[in-house]
Formats: C-alpha cells, sequence, structure tokens
C-alpha cells in the first residue's frame, strides 16, 4: 500500500503512458478519435490501480471502484460501436486541416495530452475517497445520483442508436423519450455520475476539497468540447434543429417550452 500523495503521482504518470499509448495506436490506424474509446477506459484504469494501492475502507473502495468501473467500460464500448462504424469524427478532420504540416504533434498536444489531464483531475474524487474511513451521510446520495445519471446517460445513448438505426429517420430531430427534455441526456448523465462519485468522497474536508472535479468535468460537457461542438454540426446538419434547440433544454431536463415557430 501506498500513501495518496505516491498514488496521485503514480495514476498521473501512469495515464500519461496510456494516453501515449493510446496516441501511438491512433496514428497506425489513422484514426485520431481512438482517444474517445480510451476515455472511459481511462477513468477505470485510475480506479482499479488506485484500489490496489489505497488502504482505505474497503466497502468504500469497492463501490467507488465499481461505479467508475462501470460507467467507464459502458461508456468505452459505446462509443467504439458507434465511431467504428463510421468515416473519422469532423472534429479532428477539422484539427488536420488546421494544423498544418505535422498535425500529429498537435493533436496530441492540444487533445491526447489536454484531455490526460482532464481525466486525472476529474478523478481526483474517485482516488480521495479510497483512502477515507467509511461512508459518509453523503455516500448514499450521490449513489442515488449516480444511478440518475448512468440511467440518463445509457438510456439516451439506447434511444439515439435506435434512431438513427432507422433509416426513415435521416435528416431528422429526435425529440422524444428523454430526448424530448433536454438536448443531451447523455451528458446531463456523465455530469450527474460525476457528481455523484463526488458525494460519495465527501466523507472527509479533503473529498470536499475536490469539487473542483465535477465541476470541470460538467463544464467541458455543457460549454467546451461536448455540447457547444456537437450543436455547431448539428444547426448545418438538420434542418429542424434550430427549432429543437428554441423548445428544449440546453442541458438540465425541463418541459418543453411552448414556441411560436415552426421548422
Amino acid at each position: 500500500m501506498i500513501g495518496l500523495g505516491a498514488n496521485l503521482a503514480l495514476t498521473a504518470g501512469m495515464t500519461l503512458v496510456a494516453v501515449t499509448v493510446t496516441f501511438g495506436i491512433a496514428r497506425l490506424r489513422g484514426r485520431y478519435d481512438t482517444i474517445d474509446t480510451f476515455w472511459g477506459l481511462g477513468f477505470a484504469l485510475v480506479a482499479v490501480v488506485t484500489f490496489a494501492v489505497s488502504d482505505g475502507n474497503p466497502a468504500l473502495r469497492a463501490v467507488i471502484t465499481a461505479l467508475t468501473v462501470l460507467w467507464g467500460v459502458r461508456l468505452s464500448v459505446h462509443l467504439h460501436l458507434r465511431n467504428h462504424r463510421l468515416p473519422e469524427d469532423p472534429r479532428y478532420v477539422r484539427m488536420v486541416e488546421r494544423a498544418g504540416p505535422r498535425p500529429g504533434r498537435r493533436i496530441f498536444v492540444t487533445v491526447y495530452l489536454a484531455q490526460a489531464v482532464v481525466l486525472w483531475f476529474v478523478s481526483l474524487p474517485v482516488q480521495v475517497a479510497q483512502y477515507e474511513d467509511g461512508f459518509g451521510v453523503t455516500a448514499w446520495p450521490g449513489i442515488a445520483v449516480w444511478l440518475v445519471g448512468f440511467g440518463f446517460e445509457t438510456i439516451g445513448d439506447d434511444q439515439l442508436r435506435r434512431f438513427k438505426a432507422d433509416s426513415r429517420n435521416n435528416g431528422k430531430v429526435l425529440d422524444t423519450g428523454l430526448w424530448r427534455y433536454t438536448r443531451h441526456p447523455n451528458y446531463f448523465g456523465d455530469a450527474c455520475v460525476w457528481w455523484g462519485l463526488f458525494l460519495i468522497a465527501c466523507t472527509s474536508w479533503l473529498g470536499l476539497a475536490t469539487v473542483l472535479s465535477p465541476v470541470a468535468m460538467t463544464f467541458t460537457l455543457a460549454k467546451g468540447t461536448g455540447k457547444p461542438m456537437l450543436e455547431r454540426g448539428m444547426r448545418n446538419s438538420r434542418p429542424g434543429y434550430a427549432y429543437y434547440v428554441e423548445r428544449t433544454s440546453g442541458f438540465f431536463p425541463l418541459p418543453p417550452k411552448k414556441t411560436i415557430t415552426r421548422p
């Protein structure tokens, strides 16, 4: 067993190595969206390594590791199955076009290394929790929030998969199910998962101090590389998307607005 400080150094180095290997695989595949598959697995790897070297309450360590691994593996499998049937993600195509004569170097720094830093920082509640003495009063609400998030993400992804699989929906906008209440049930679910894990870690002041981790994840999804980049592409490819945006909440699930505009 090692202390928390040594563990943080270990997971930081491990994340850097794993991202570098992922970049090498991406270069061999000729697809930079390989990092999307690694994203969830990276969190699972951090959780498992911390579980192996930490000395906190065994039950708490097992629960928070299991929740992180379940979320991470499901997300990675989902993204891999979605992406491998499609051409390279247009976001990475645009990056290559703008990067100049050596796009690989720029993408490694601005995408792969950047995601390694975010991954390690967001995973701090999971790492800290595994050095705590037991479940606090916020642990059970945290598990409940995690369940809500995991449900939103899983159901939302499945609804979108089924919608896209029907050729009659080509060019249309999914506005039923969870997508009726938020334009991004998967991103909202992701945010809830990490707020739930943070609440589980709030047994001690050190767990409370990791509050910026779920804040960073939520900001990335709602304002960073998640929602804004996706919606710019949707406005160009879906004629009815502007109307959908007008009446549907951008992130937090809310009843649809009444509008007078029609697509």
